[in-house]
């Protein structure tokens, strides 16, 4: 399907159009109907390109009506049929030509703009084509200015226009050049409610540098101003003043206040006489107990103001200040009427932007610090509220916003503050040195006595560095030294609070991360600050085996987002959720959650969670057999630049999982084994939890025939979960300790270990870990010759592989089914090609997979049996089949 570069965010109308145009079986009409400026034209032209390109298409009529066409009889059928003679002399003429146009045994199109405005002679045409000659394959689509609008007294289908939706508006901004920052992409769509001439017209008027801001005031376009201008009141009128007073105060605030700052007499009239203008809509109310007026749209009040002038509208700010009730809205008009510096207004501003950080709404004290920077006269203290702003925006999750303004930031004096801010920006770019470096100067010029506050911040991104380098004894450390030094509601003890139980658990405490987390949930009920107290627990009882408590936590945190939470702390729940819900084998849902996680890191400029996001995605689509989409999901994590260990780790896991779903043990045991160096520096690596790699690495280890080595891995962390009660952990080393004692003969060990591996997941709810025991289980009754048994096992892991949808593990449950030689069904036997017949079961899997390309020693690993014995096989296979080699062996299998 041919689509225009013009025609963005219309994907789903195109769509219906051109299905209807190419399935179109008799004659039809469908009308696009929407606001002016909507994109119906736009939309019509695509239609008509699309028609005129296809090789299968019939005749194109195309017509743009005129107003002044409207008197003259006939006159779109001659613009559509390019034919100035025909003329309307009979009512039966119009039809006759048109059917003479039309005649075609391939769809034909026929595309009206503003037929609203057409001659009723010609309409009557086209509705006499459509009812009457009903065989005819006749796609008619017409524009109209009004939803509803019936042409010559019929109704038709009708397909209504909506704004596009913020990625349209990117595509418009694209188109002309230019980037939107995330916040600005939301708040121009929202302007304009996505209209498509609003967004252009603005792309156009303002100047460029406002689109890399997240807190530019969008003017209205030049059209909508003289179209405001023309149907404004005058101000002394009571309609006046009631549009002026609703165009100055929130939409929140109630009619009272606004006819209180209007000053109106009669305010029924003046709301009939404000409404009539069209710049007033009260939403369909009918008596005047409903009735709460309000300008139209976003760009109608903007063209207000402009039209009122700065004058008039601060000098309505003042008169605002004095009748609204809200201390914080009092504050806003304070502000929006005062052009000049303003020691005391800014310092009110300064308290209002800590109280609200202190909260947890980080974006609104972005704002406010901005605006007590923009009217402090000293300039280091202005400098201050300009830094506090960057560092909130940055808290808010903004790292694309905070990243417009780090220019400015760098060209000021240093400051421990410039340098905590600007570690803050390389943590969340998960950039650990340089991060490492701007804290270690940060807390070398800090005077603690003098600026607690200042080295109480420090001190808790000291806490946000350890948490993503997962050192859990240094982050109680920090954290115990930002709490100590911050002010009891300030916003650095807080987020410390909320950390400090993660570094307890990572440091061998997770009795003490629990009391903490309670503690901090009791003080911690409501607001934007609980969101970090509740992913934070969360997060914890993930890593604690407490899957249900995790669940119901991560998925809180996730929807507080709604409710004023940070994207930060959003994007570390749906992260952790996805990981929730692929170890219970939700993994539509993880994956959902993937994307949304995805998202969040485009929109914010946040990478940290990017590798964790992509370690998920690539286990499930390594899992179900898309392997296209696996490797790029770990290609991902190659193109960014973090060097934190919360990125590394996940990078590792997911690129080992990768291959041991490939069955390519040996890369396994290369990508893994540098975390027994780095669990030596990162004690988390070894705490039982978050990080399955001891597992992975040891089965590895076993099916490469390195047994001493898997052992003596193993042995630590056997240890460690038995210490912890860590029940999955413990469950994932007899996953592992159980091949290690399969593959050096202990079958009866094995057994015992694989049975309390599996009963140790019981209840739980961890599919994925019960299909993996499961598998490892069955294969190793298998070699040890108890195929019965092994059938029972490996037919438990084949359901759980099944129900996960994941089909490469179904696939080798099938193949080790059918090399134990029970599971395979007497008809099959029966049916089966000489040469097929001639092999055992054991040889048709070893066939099977040569012949696929694998290696001896990949097919040992897959099958669960050693090296020599896959060349024993391949001797017999060779010697029954008459053949010479690989290559021949898989040619014969084409």
């Amino acid at each position: 399907m041919m689509v225009t570069a013009a025609c963005v965010g219309r994907d789903r109308e195109i769509d219906v159009l051109s299905t209807r145009l190419r399935t179109v079986s008799g004659a039809e009409l469908i009308a696009i109907s929407g606001n002016p400026g909507c994109g119906k034209s736009t939309l019509l032209t695509h239609l008509v390109q699309y028609h005129l390109a296809s090789p299968d298409a019939g005749t194109t009529l195309w017509a743009r009506v005129s107003p002044w066409q409207a008197a003259t009889p006939g006159s779109l059928i001659r613009q559509l049929l390019q034919d100035q003679q025909v003329e309307p002399d009979r009512a039966g003429d119009l039809v006759d030509a048109l059917l003479e146009a039309t005649a075609s045994d391939v769809p034909v199109l026929v595309a009206v703009d503003d037929a609203d405005l057409a001659d009723e002679e010609s309409l009557h045409a086209l509705v006499t084509l459509i009812r009457e000659h009903r065989t005819r394959r006749i796609l008619v689509v017409v524009t109209t200015a009004r939803p509803g609008t019936r042409l010559a007294g019929q109704a038709f289908d009708e397909l209504r226009l909506e704004g596009v939706d913020a990625q349209g508006t990117a595509d418009l901004a694209g188109q002309r050049g230019i980037v939107l920052h995330p916040a600005m992409r939301a708040e121009l769509t929202r302007h304009t409610s996505g209209n498509p001439r609003d967004i252009v017209a603005l792309l156009d008027e303002v100047p460029a540098g406002t689109w890399a801001r997240s807190d530019a005031q969008l003017p209205a376009p030049a059209h909508v101003v003289r179209a405001v201008r023309e149907r404004l009141p005058e101000s002394g009128t009571p309609a006046g003043a009631l549009i002026e007073a609703l165009a100055i105060l929130d939409v929140a605030e109630p009619l009272s206040t606004a006819l209180a700052l209007a000053g109106v007499e009669d305010p029924l009239a003046a709301i009939d006489d404000a409404r009539r203008t069209g710049l007033v809509t009260s939403d369909g109310a009918l008596t005047p107990a409903e009735v709460q007026p309000r300008i139209v749209t976003p760009l109608v009040r903007a063209a207000i103001l402009e039209v009122l002038g700065m004058k008039a509208v601060g000098a309505a700010h003042r008169r605002a200040a004095d009748v609204v009730v809200d201390p914080a809205r009092r504050l806003h008009h304070r502000v929006a009427a005062t052009p000049t510096a303003d020691a005391g207004l800014a310092d009110d501003l300064a308290d209002l932007a800590r109280m609200r950080g202190a909260d947890g709404a980080w974006a609104e004290a972005a704002g406010l610090y901005r605006q007590s920077g923009r009217l402090t006269p000293d300039p280091l203290e202005r400098d201050t509220r300009v830094t506090l702003a960057v560092d909130s925006l940055l808290a808010a999750g903004d790292c694309t916003g905070a990243g417009a303004l780090v220019p400015t930031v760098e060209s000021l004096r240093e400051t421990p503050l410039r340098n905590a801010t600007l570690a803050y920006l390389a943590i969340l770019r998960g950039r650990s040195a340089e991060a490492q470096l701007r804290l270690d100067r940060a807390w070398d010029i800090v005077n603690v006595d003098r600026e607690p506050d200042v080295a109480a911040l420090i001190a808790q991104r000291h806490v946000l560095h350890n948490l993503v380098r997962c050192q859990g004894a240094e982050l109680v450390t920090w954290a115990d030294r930002a709490i100590t030094m911050a002010g009891s509601g300030s916003a650095a003890r807080v987020e410390a609070a909320v950390i400090r139980g993660l570094g307890l658990a990572w440091s061998g405490h997770p009795d003490a991360a629990r009391a903490e987390y309670d503690s901090v949930s009791e003080q911690i009920r409501y607001g934007a600050q609980a969101q970090r107290a509740i992913m934070g627990r969360g997060w914890l009882q993930l890593g604690l085996d407490e899957i249900d408590a995790a669940r119901t936590n991560l998925e809180t945190a996730v929807s507080m987002a709604q409710l004023g939470g940070s994207t930060r702390i959003s994007m570390w729940a749906v992260a952790w959720l996805a990981r929730v819900q692929f170890l219970t084998g939700d993994w539509d849902e993880a994956m959902r959650n993937v994307e949304a996680g995805h998202g969040l890191a485009r929109s914010s400029g946040i990478a940290l969670t990017t590798p964790l996001l992509n370690w998920t995605a690539s286990q499930i689509h390594s899992l179900r057999g898309n392997w296209e989409a696996a490797h790029r999901s770990v290609a991902e994590n190659t193109t960014s630049a973090g060097d934190y260990e919360i990125m590394r780790i996940p990078d590792m896991l997911a690129r080992a999982q990768l291959a041991e779903a490939a069955a390519d043990y040996g890369k396994v045991r290369r990508i893994l084994a540098p975390l027994r160096t780095m669990s030596e520096s990162v004690p988390a690596l070894s705490e039982p939890g978050l990080w399955p790699w001891v597992d992975v690495l040891g089965n590895a280890l076993v099916l490469e025939g390195q047994y001493d080595a898997a052992d003596d891995l193993l042995r630590d962390y056997e240890k460690r979960s038995e210490e912890r009660g860590h029940r999955s952990s413990a469950a994932r080393m007899k996953y592992a300790r159980g091949r290690f004692l399969g593959a050096t003969g202990d079958i009866h060990g094995a057994r015992r270990t694989f049975e309390d591996g599996i009963q140790l997941l019981d209840g739980l709810g961890l599919r994925y870990d019960q299909a993996r025991v499961n598998f490892a289980y069955g294969q190793t009754l298998r070699r040890a010759g108890k195929r019965r048994a092994a059938d029972a096992v490996i037919g438990t892991a084949r359901d759980l592989y099944v129900s996960l949808g994941a089909t490469t593990y179904v696939e080798r449950c099938d193949r080790e089914l059918k090399a134990g030689g029970l599971a395979v069904s007497r008809v099959e036997n029966a049916h089966a090609a000489k040469d097929v017949a001639e092999l055992t079961p054991q040889e048709e899997a070893v066939t099977t997979l040569v012949a696929r390309g694998l290696s001896n020693r990949e097919v040992a690993a897959e099958l669960f049996i050693s090296p020599k014995t896959v060349q024993y096989h391949l001797t017999r296979i060779y010697a029954k089949l008459g053949l010479r080699s690989r290559s021949e062996l898989a040619a014969s299998r084409r």
